[in-house]
């Protein structure tokens, strides 16, 4: 079977598209990925040997303004070009991971008649799955929490597809158990890194470490800030590993003792597959506030602690990991 997988955007689209089209594939299936162009995407793709369709897309803002206005024309103008590429390219069915990247592709399958699955990966969905539900042929969910929002009685609760490596990985934590010589906490934005919480933990975590505590840290910076984090790291004396990304998320999960994170879907879903115990910072400015949702369905589950972002202080974190360190009873994995 033909399957086009629309999966661009964001790191927590890519990810799980190319999770299942890794098991698609070993059931035969011909994929084809459908991607935004963005330049986040490109990392996750090393490795990728397959079709691409490249239509490029962005998010839809809220309220009008004129950058409403050229989004809502180029929105358009990708639903007008993923007609015409599905019409030549004739998919037999379309796998829609979420997002404004996904919207294009839905519609062009839609018009030509060809089934869609959805995927929502948050708890709280968004504008493009919250849409076009109420015309897909099957919408899967990773949070069961999910389905206090979408008005469907059909939907199914699959999780969030995780990579075969990360799954072998967490299936054998022994093999790589973390160093308890040095209490690594690993900081992590997202795919597109974080600015604020980047500084708040780099300055946690070389309080901590000057005052005397063994600390460590694993930080995936993004690009814009991993020159920075490095060299204030070195000068502190803080054992340290910086990278602006990173395909291996496996190893670094099994060497950490405790994520400082935002609350992204991929990101939660890797953390519970991982029992790695976080302290989650959603993102303020997510759409309806959906990393919150997601938090907090980790923290009513005991795998996480949440604070907001406006809340975050250096002294309070360095405190708060200089606690955690002293009670390993806390980060017992489960």
């Amino acid at each position: 079977m033909k399957t086009a997988i629309a999966c661009g955007g964001t790191g927590g689209h890519i990810f799980p598209g190319l999770a299942t089209a890794a098991v698609l594939r070993r059931r035969g299936h011909e994929i084809e990925l459908w991607l935004a162009g963005k330049d986040v995407e490109a990392p996750a793709l090393r490795g990728w040997v397959g079709s691409i369709v490249t239509v490029p897309a962005e998010g839809l803002p809220s309220g009008f303004s004129p950058r409403a206005i050229q989004s809502s024309w180029k929105m358009i103008r990708a639903a007008w070009v993923c007609c015409r590429q599905m019409r030549e390219r004739r998919p037999e069915v379309l796998l829609a991971m979420g997002s404004y990247a996904s919207a294009g592709p839905v519609v062009g399958a839609l018009r030509r008649r060809i089934p869609v699955v959805l995927h929502e990966a948050n708890v709280l969905p968004g504008r493009a799955i919250r849409f076009f539900s109420r015309w897909a042929d099957a919408v899967a969910v990773s949070f069961e929490e999910t389905s206090y929002y979408l008005r469907r009685g059909d939907l199914v609760c699959t999780g969030m597809p995780m990579r075969e490596d990360m799954e072998v990985a967490a299936r054998h934590p022994a093999e790589a158990a973390p160093s308890r010589e040095v209490f690594t906490v690993l900081v992590m934005g997202g795919s597109r890194g974080a600015h604020r919480l980047n500084e708040i933990a780099s300055e946690a975590v070389t309080r901590a470490h000057v005052a005397g505590h063994r600390l460590g840290v694993v930080h995936l910076s993004g690009y814009a800030d991993e020159n920075t984090l490095r060299q204030a790291y070195e000068q502190a004396g803080v054992p340290h590993e910086v990278f602006p990304f990173t395909g291996d998320m496996a190893s670094i999960y099994r060497r950490a003792d405790i994520a400082v994170c935002r609350a992204g879907a991929a990101t939660c879903a890797e953390l519970s597959v991982f029992a790695l115990p976080a302290l989650l910072v959603p993102y303020p400015f997510a759409a309806y506030d959906h990393q919150t949702a997601n938090a907090r369905a980790l923290e009513k589950k005991g795998a996480a602690d949440v604070v907001p972002e406006q809340d975050l202080t250096a002294e309070w974190l360095a405190d708060y990991l200089v606690s955690v360190m002293r009670n390993p009873g806390r980060l017992a994995r489960q």
